[in-house]
């Protein structure tokens, strides 16, 4: 039996700069994009530091997994993206405040900017699987 796939869209967080969607539920699951620390009304970078972006990033994802119908806390895994690896602590400090019960599990990855990202001090970029229910 072939799995439905179904693009999922938010509104209320920054829209596909790409030929990509926000996330794609499939096989109860979720799987979104990466997320920039866009602020969703003004289109433009969050300023301050990578405690902010991350909170920003991870608040664009929450806002996605809305509209899909799950939290971002059912997350069971993240990958955070950075250009800044001394800046773990200040990304921990947002990331703790965000997943207060059970954290997913994490992948942390440094390295250099995407192409996409408007400036090389954009700090985390994490995309997230999460689970839309049982199954």
């Amino acid at each position: 039996m072939p799995q439905q796939r179904e693009t999922v869209t938010a509104l209320n967080a920054p829209a596909a700069v790409g030929p990509y969607a926000q996330a794609i539920r499939s096989g109860g699951l979720l799987f979104c994009s990466g997320q920039i620390p866009l602020d969703p009304g003004t289109g433009e970078l969050v300023p301050g530091g990578a405690a902010e972006q991350t909170r920003r990033c991870l608040e664009n994802l929450g806002a996605v997994c809305s509209a899909a119908g799950t939290t971002l806390s059912e997350a069971v895994r993240v990958t955070v993206y950075t250009t800044e690896l001394e800046a773990f602590a200040e990304i921990n400090e947002a990331y703790e405040t965000l997943f207060e019960a059970e954290h997913p599990s994490r992948v942390p990855l440094g390295g250099a900017a995407p192409p996409a990202v408007p400036t090389p001090a954009v700090r985390p970029l994490p995309p997230v699987g999460t689970r839309t229910g049982a199954g």
